[in-house]
Protein backbone atom coordinates (compact mmCIF):
# COMPACT_ATOMS: atom_id res chain seq x y z
CA UNK A 1 0.00 0.00 0.00
CA UNK A 2 1.26 3.39 -0.72
CA UNK A 3 0.41 6.01 2.29
CA UNK A 4 -1.25 8.68 1.41
CA UNK A 5 0.84 10.25 5.08
CA UNK A 6 4.34 10.48 5.05
CA UNK A 7 6.59 10.85 8.52
CA UNK A 8 6.96 14.25 8.12
CA UNK A 9 2.97 14.99 8.84
CA UNK A 10 3.67 12.54 11.59
CA UNK A 11 5.95 14.52 13.32
CA UNK A 12 4.72 17.64 12.50
CA UNK A 13 1.37 16.16 14.80
CA UNK A 14 2.87 14.80 17.72
CA UNK A 15 5.46 18.17 18.17
CA UNK A 16 2.29 20.25 17.94
CA UNK A 17 0.05 17.75 20.38
CA UNK A 18 1.92 16.89 23.33
CA UNK A 19 0.71 19.38 25.79
CA UNK A 20 -2.80 18.48 24.87
CA UNK A 21 -2.56 14.86 25.55
CA UNK A 22 -0.42 15.11 28.71
CA UNK A 23 -3.49 17.56 30.34
CA UNK A 24 -5.73 14.67 30.05
CA UNK A 25 -4.32 11.37 28.98
CA UNK A 26 -1.04 11.25 31.04
CA UNK A 27 0.80 14.14 32.53
CA UNK A 28 4.21 12.55 32.71
CA UNK A 29 3.63 11.86 28.59
CA UNK A 30 3.21 8.29 28.03
CA UNK A 31 0.88 7.79 25.29
CA UNK A 32 -0.20 4.04 24.58
CA UNK A 33 -2.98 2.15 25.32
CA UNK A 34 -3.41 -0.49 28.85
CA UNK A 35 -4.56 -4.00 28.94
CA UNK A 36 -7.18 -4.39 31.67
CA UNK A 37 -7.73 -7.07 34.26
CA UNK A 38 -9.03 -7.58 37.97
CA UNK A 39 -5.67 -5.83 39.31
CA UNK A 40 -6.54 -2.48 36.94
CA UNK A 41 -10.32 -2.37 37.11
CA UNK A 42 -10.73 0.42 34.75
CA UNK A 43 -8.28 2.55 36.22
CA UNK A 44 -6.72 3.61 32.34
CA UNK A 45 -3.23 3.97 33.82
CA UNK A 46 -3.00 1.05 35.94
CA UNK A 47 -4.16 -0.48 32.65
CA UNK A 48 -0.86 1.11 30.68
CA UNK A 49 1.07 -0.13 33.56
CA UNK A 50 -0.12 -3.12 33.08
CA UNK A 51 0.88 -3.49 29.38
CA UNK A 52 4.69 -2.63 30.44
CA UNK A 53 4.59 -4.92 33.31
CA UNK A 54 3.14 -7.95 30.54
CA UNK A 55 6.10 -7.02 27.87
CA UNK A 56 8.87 -6.31 30.51
CA UNK A 57 8.50 -10.00 31.17
CA UNK A 58 7.47 -11.50 27.89
CA UNK A 59 10.94 -9.66 26.95
CA UNK A 60 12.58 -11.45 29.86
CA UNK A 61 14.42 -8.13 30.98
CA UNK A 62 17.00 -8.29 33.04
CA UNK A 63 20.85 -5.94 33.57
CA UNK A 64 22.23 -7.60 31.09
CA UNK A 65 19.86 -6.52 28.27
CA UNK A 66 20.56 -3.37 25.44
CA UNK A 67 16.90 -2.42 24.44
CA UNK A 68 15.54 0.29 22.10
CA UNK A 69 12.78 1.67 22.56
CA UNK A 70 11.31 2.32 19.25
CA UNK A 71 8.99 5.24 19.37
CA UNK A 72 10.05 6.61 22.72
CA UNK A 73 7.90 9.55 22.69
CA UNK A 74 8.74 11.90 26.19
CA UNK A 75 10.73 8.69 27.64
CA UNK A 76 8.66 7.59 30.51
CA UNK A 77 8.73 4.38 29.63
CA UNK A 78 12.22 4.12 28.68
CA UNK A 79 13.18 5.46 32.14
CA UNK A 80 11.09 2.79 33.79
CA UNK A 81 12.30 0.03 31.98
CA UNK A 82 16.06 1.16 33.05
CA UNK A 83 14.80 1.65 36.55
CA UNK A 84 12.45 -1.46 37.22
CA UNK A 85 14.47 -3.47 35.04
CA UNK A 86 17.64 -2.38 35.40
CA UNK A 87 18.32 -2.55 31.55
CA UNK A 88 20.57 -0.63 29.14
CA UNK A 89 18.18 1.61 26.79
CA UNK A 90 18.37 3.87 24.22
CA UNK A 91 14.88 5.59 23.04
CA UNK A 92 14.66 7.17 19.02
CA UNK A 93 12.08 8.89 18.18
CA UNK A 94 10.64 10.91 14.78
CA UNK A 95 9.69 14.09 16.92
CA UNK A 96 11.99 16.39 18.25
CA UNK A 97 10.06 17.68 20.58
CA UNK A 98 9.33 14.29 22.38
CA UNK A 99 13.05 13.43 22.33
CA UNK A 100 14.11 16.95 23.99
CA UNK A 101 11.00 16.21 26.46
CA UNK A 102 13.05 12.73 27.20
CA UNK A 103 16.21 14.09 27.51
CA UNK A 104 15.20 17.16 29.66
CA UNK A 105 13.10 14.75 32.07
CA UNK A 106 16.47 12.46 32.37
CA UNK A 107 17.98 14.78 34.30
CA UNK A 108 15.37 14.45 37.45
CA UNK A 109 16.53 10.82 37.18
CA UNK A 110 19.23 9.53 39.92
CA UNK A 111 22.28 9.21 38.42
CA UNK A 112 22.45 4.93 38.10
CA UNK A 113 19.43 5.87 35.91
CA UNK A 114 20.97 8.47 34.09
CA UNK A 115 23.79 6.20 33.20
CA UNK A 116 21.90 3.90 31.27
CA UNK A 117 19.43 5.75 29.28
CA UNK A 118 20.19 8.10 26.33
CA UNK A 119 18.01 9.30 23.51
CA UNK A 120 17.67 9.93 19.61
CA UNK A 121 16.17 11.49 17.22
CA UNK A 122 15.48 9.29 14.35
CA UNK A 123 13.04 7.38 11.82
CA UNK A 124 12.43 3.73 12.50
CA UNK A 125 12.87 3.28 8.52
CA UNK A 126 16.66 4.29 8.83
CA UNK A 127 17.72 3.39 12.60
CA UNK A 128 20.67 5.16 13.27
CA UNK A 129 22.75 2.14 14.97
CA UNK A 130 25.12 -0.49 13.91
CA UNK A 131 24.10 -3.84 12.75
CA UNK A 132 23.47 -6.12 16.16
CA UNK A 133 23.38 -3.25 18.40
CA UNK A 134 20.31 -4.73 21.09
CA UNK A 135 19.47 -7.58 22.56
CA UNK A 136 15.77 -6.22 22.26
CA UNK A 137 13.92 -3.87 20.39
CA UNK A 138 10.76 -2.67 21.66
CA UNK A 139 7.68 -0.69 21.04
CA UNK A 140 4.39 0.92 21.66
CA UNK A 141 1.50 2.05 19.55
CA UNK A 142 4.18 3.73 16.99
CA UNK A 143 5.16 1.08 13.99
CA UNK A 144 1.50 2.21 12.53
CA UNK A 145 2.04 5.74 12.47
CA UNK A 146 5.05 4.96 9.72
CA UNK A 147 4.13 4.54 6.15
CA UNK A 148 7.05 1.21 5.27
CA UNK A 149 5.81 -0.66 7.92
CA UNK A 150 7.88 -3.40 6.77
CA UNK A 151 11.43 -1.20 6.33
CA UNK A 152 10.88 -0.50 10.21
CA UNK A 153 10.42 -4.95 10.59
CA UNK A 154 13.61 -5.06 8.38
CA UNK A 155 15.16 -2.21 10.30
CA UNK A 156 14.61 -4.27 14.00
CA UNK A 157 15.62 -7.05 12.65
CA UNK A 158 19.08 -5.67 11.42
CA UNK A 159 19.72 -3.89 14.76
CA UNK A 160 18.90 -6.85 16.63
CA UNK A 161 21.38 -9.28 17.69
CA UNK A 162 21.09 -12.99 17.05
CA UNK A 163 18.65 -14.53 18.90
CA UNK A 164 17.50 -10.89 19.71
CA UNK A 165 13.85 -10.21 20.40
CA UNK A 166 11.40 -7.54 19.17
CA UNK A 167 8.07 -7.20 21.36
CA UNK A 168 5.92 -4.60 20.34
CA UNK A 169 2.48 -3.91 19.71
CA UNK A 170 0.45 -2.14 16.81
CA UNK A 171 -2.77 -1.43 15.44
CA UNK A 172 -4.19 -3.50 12.73
CA UNK A 173 -6.94 -3.26 10.73
CA UNK A 174 -9.48 -6.59 10.51
CA UNK A 175 -10.87 -6.22 7.39
CA UNK A 176 -9.85 -4.34 3.99
CA UNK A 177 -13.09 -2.43 3.92
CA UNK A 178 -14.19 0.39 6.04
CA UNK A 179 -16.62 2.96 6.88
CA UNK A 180 -16.68 6.43 5.92
CA UNK A 181 -16.76 7.38 9.98
CA UNK A 182 -13.73 5.12 10.76
CA UNK A 183 -11.92 6.88 8.01
CA UNK A 184 -12.49 9.94 9.26
CA UNK A 185 -12.22 9.66 13.22
CA UNK A 186 -9.59 6.59 12.87
CA UNK A 187 -7.73 6.40 10.00
CA UNK A 188 -7.15 10.18 8.53
CA UNK A 189 -7.31 11.44 11.96
CA UNK A 190 -4.65 9.38 13.30
CA UNK A 191 -2.73 10.22 9.73
CA UNK A 192 -2.21 6.67 8.79
CA UNK A 193 -3.35 3.37 7.00
CA UNK A 194 -2.15 -0.49 6.97
CA UNK A 195 -2.82 -3.67 4.94
CA UNK A 196 -2.01 -5.62 8.28
CA UNK A 197 -4.37 -7.57 9.84
CA UNK A 198 -3.88 -9.79 12.75
CA UNK A 199 -2.78 -12.68 10.93
CA UNK A 200 -1.07 -10.81 7.99
CA UNK A 201 1.16 -8.42 10.04
CA UNK A 202 2.61 -12.33 11.65
CA UNK A 203 3.30 -13.27 7.94
CA UNK A 204 4.97 -10.09 7.16
CA UNK A 205 7.36 -10.56 10.69
CA UNK A 206 7.96 -13.90 9.15
CA UNK A 207 8.97 -12.54 5.94
CA UNK A 208 11.21 -10.61 7.56
CA UNK A 209 12.87 -13.22 9.32
CA UNK A 210 11.61 -13.38 12.70
CA UNK A 211 9.62 -16.41 14.52
CA UNK A 212 6.58 -15.39 15.88
CA UNK A 213 6.78 -16.53 19.39
CA UNK A 214 3.59 -14.92 20.87
CA UNK A 215 0.79 -13.10 19.09
CA UNK A 216 -1.95 -12.06 21.17
CA UNK A 217 -5.12 -9.92 19.84
CA UNK A 218 -5.99 -7.34 22.34
CA UNK A 219 -8.47 -5.32 20.24
CA UNK A 220 -11.15 -5.63 23.46
CA UNK A 221 -8.36 -3.56 25.34
CA UNK A 222 -8.48 -1.08 22.95
CA UNK A 223 -12.09 -0.71 23.05
CA UNK A 224 -11.39 0.02 26.85
CA UNK A 225 -9.12 2.06 26.41
CA UNK A 226 -10.74 4.68 24.27
CA UNK A 227 -14.21 4.52 26.07
CA UNK A 228 -11.61 5.75 29.19
CA UNK A 229 -9.99 8.49 27.03
CA UNK A 230 -13.40 9.49 25.46
CA UNK A 231 -14.21 9.88 29.39
CA UNK A 232 -10.88 11.29 30.20
CA UNK A 233 -11.59 14.02 27.39
CA UNK A 234 -15.10 14.56 27.97
CA UNK A 235 -14.63 15.76 31.60
CA UNK A 236 -11.85 17.89 30.37
CA UNK A 237 -13.73 19.82 28.05
CA UNK A 238 -16.42 19.96 30.49
CA UNK A 239 -14.20 22.91 32.10
CA UNK A 240 -12.02 23.62 29.16
CA UNK A 241 -14.52 22.69 25.88
CA UNK A 242 -13.54 23.01 22.45
CA UNK A 243 -10.58 20.05 20.93
CA UNK A 244 -11.19 17.95 24.44
CA UNK A 245 -14.56 17.64 22.85
CA UNK A 246 -13.66 17.20 19.72
CA UNK A 247 -11.44 14.71 20.80
CA UNK A 248 -14.24 12.63 23.38
CA UNK A 249 -16.43 12.29 20.27
CA UNK A 250 -14.03 11.21 17.91
CA UNK A 251 -12.31 8.60 20.76
CA UNK A 252 -16.21 7.62 21.05
CA UNK A 253 -16.00 6.95 16.76
CA UNK A 254 -12.75 4.73 17.55
CA UNK A 255 -14.89 2.54 19.93
CA UNK A 256 -17.27 2.41 17.19
CA UNK A 257 -14.66 1.43 14.78
CA UNK A 258 -13.22 -1.47 17.35
CA UNK A 259 -16.58 -3.02 17.84
CA UNK A 260 -17.22 -2.82 13.70
CA UNK A 261 -13.69 -4.89 13.28
CA UNK A 262 -12.61 -1.93 11.18
CA UNK A 263 -9.60 -1.16 13.94
CA UNK A 264 -7.80 -3.84 16.17
CA UNK A 265 -5.00 -4.23 18.43
CA UNK A 266 -2.42 -6.66 18.05
CA UNK A 267 0.85 -7.72 20.26
CA UNK A 268 3.56 -10.14 19.26
CA UNK A 269 7.00 -10.95 20.70
CA UNK A 270 9.67 -12.49 18.13
CA UNK A 271 12.59 -13.17 18.00
CA UNK A 272 15.85 -13.33 15.45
Amino acid sequence: MKSRFTELSTEEFYDAEDAIYRSFWDSEGGLHWGVFDDSTGSDFLKACDNLNNIMAGKARLDEEARLLDLGCGNGKTSMWLAAARKCRVTGVDLSGVRVANAIEALEDQPGEIRARLGFKKGSGTDLPFPDASFTHVWSQAVIYHIPDKEKVLQEAYRVLEDGGLLVFDDLIKPKPDISAAARTYVYDRLLFDTDFSFHSYQEALVRTGFRVLEAHDLSPHLKMSYQRLAEMAGAKGEALSGKYHTLAHAYGQMVKAVEQEELGWGFYVCQK
